[in-house]
């Protein structure tokens, strides 16, 4: 009983210091109301850990206040759009990964073979590894991603009743015959991609006096040509088996689209293009400015080749007459003709190939941005000169052309470094921003005529996240 008095006087005495700790406490922050700890002498365990939270609390923002001298509350900033976390969602919703990297193409001994000769072009300066860089560690450039996009718009709109139903595949939301559209996207893209690497070699060029270089330029070339046209072929044979004489047709354009903007405007000797100079007019002008939706193909028949002339020396609409062909034309027309296969409207079809157009055209505004990013253009690093922050600055001081004009002869003319400080000073990187933000929004616009589910939703997020790259 005596040790009981003992121990109950122990703990009224602990509990004193406790209260005269909390009163202290309280005189010290007694600026502050929110932080007035309770002074009553009987205590629960929840107030108790409740006080402890608080005083967890104080410290840190007192902490937080102090190591940054301010007396202001620290914010957060605002969450930024993940782009592997959007890209990864969206595969999970199709339930299927990039189609070109599955391991069905990785373990082929076609693909197989073509390796072993790669590795033979390592240490070499041929464009052709810089390509399968990409295409292997493609980061934020969404080489692969297009069938991605393609699948994404084929579940967002469904399919008619009447599909079959041995063609569906349940499980993801689209057709077997989609999917394999999908896997001919890829490989036209990417043979496309591999025949832009080959080097155009001539006598007259440095690459032509060192005979270990042109050796292992004439080898990569070879090897470029061949990856290039046994994807070109096996997307032909893929193309036939989907047994749909419309979509051979509509995908087939496109290779002649990609034929048709190596041929506009002027090259230099190793084929890249060249911007038109500045003050160039239009072959053909018309009273009212021509709108986004213009610069296209014929309306009534998407495969009726475009007239690319009479946008020619206007900065804005010939970047996108150019890069319709070079990449609106494949990613859209893959969305439409998806939908074709899924039976849909005619009316949503066209809906599915403006959506991709105008992603596309994004896309390529957001690359081509991507080098003015930096202060100073890295080592030995260089940049379309038919890129948009490029044909905007010469629209605003025409004189840089002098500089450009000097590639017709060699590149190694060109003194990119000049260029990349003269853009950076001037409108051109702001402009290429608007672009991009305006083919965003005629993205986003177009979607909202897509049923709202998951596959749109994925979509927003990939479109949202391209604009924080």
């Amino acid at each position: 009983m005596q040790s009981s008095k003992i121990l109950v006087s122990h703990w009224r005495k602990s509990i004193q210091v406790q209260v005269n700790r909390n009163l202290a406490i309280n005189r010290h922050f007694n600026t502050n109301p929110a932080v007035v700890l309770s002074t009553n002498k009987t205590f629960t365990f929840d107030q108790q850990r409740q006080q402890q939270q608080t005083q967890k609390r104080w410290s840190t923002t007192t902490a937080a206040i102090n190591g940054n001298n301010t007396t202001t509350s620290v914010k957060s900033s605002p969450p930024k759009h993940d782009w592997d976390r959007a890209v990864s969602e969206a595969e999970r919703i199709v339930g299927y990964p990039t189609s070109f990297l599955s391991l069905r193409w990785l373990l082929s001994d076609e693909i197989a073979n073509v390796a072993l000769y790669l590795r033979k072009l390592v240490g070499s300066s041929h464009p052709l590894l810089k390509t399968a860089k990409g295409l292997l560690y493609n980061g934020k450039n969404t080489m692969q991603a297009w069938g991605l996009i393609v699948l994404l718009i084929s579940k967002a709109a469904g399919h008619a009743p009447s599909v079959p139903d041995m063609e569906q595949d349940k499980s993801a939301g689209v057709l077997h015959s989609q999917r394999g559209l999908v896997e001919v996207t890829e490989m036209i893209r990417i043979s496309h991609l591999i025949h832009n690497s080959l080097v155009n070699l001539q006598r007259s060029t440095k690459a032509s006096q060192d005979s270990a270089s042109y050796d292992d330029m004439t080898f990569g070339n070879k090897i470029g040509l061949l990856i290039g046209d046994y994807l070109l072929s096996h997307s032909s044979a893929e193309m036939a088996n989907l047994r749909n004489q419309v979509v051979v047709e509509m995908i087939s354009s496109t290779v002649r689209d990609f034929s048709e903007s190596e041929f506009i405007g002027e090259r230099d000797e190793q084929n890249n293009p060249l911007p038109s100079r500045p003050g160039t007019k239009p072959l053909q002008q018309t009273s009212k400015t021509i709108s986004t939706t213009d610069i296209d193909f014929c309306r009534e028949d998407v495969l009726k080749p475009m007239n690319i002339n009479k946008y020619l020396g206007d900065p804005e609409k010939e970047w996108e007459a150019r890069n319709i062909l070079n990449v609106g034309s494949l990613l859209g027309k893959s969305c439409s003709a998806s939908l074709l296969l899924a039976q849909q409207s005619e009316e949503l079809q066209k809906k599915a190939y403006l959506f991709g157009k105008h992603l596309s055209l994004a896309w390529q505004a957001c690359i081509d941005a991507e080098p003015f990013q930096l202060s100073s253009l890295p080592y030995d690093t260089t940049f379309s000169l038919v890129s948009a922050p490029v044909l905007f600055h010469l629209e605003y001081d025409p004189k840089l052309y002098d500089e450009i004009e000097k590639g017709k002869v060699s590149v190694e003319n060109v003194d990119y470094n000049k260029i990349h400080k003269a853009i950076l000073q001037g409108p051109g990187l702001e402009k290429t921003k608007q672009l991009q933000r305006k083919h965003t929004t005629a993205a986003l616009k177009v979607l909202e005529s897509f049923p709202n589910n998951d596959a749109r939703k994925a979509l927003e997020n990939i479109i949202l996240a391209m604009q924080d790259l």
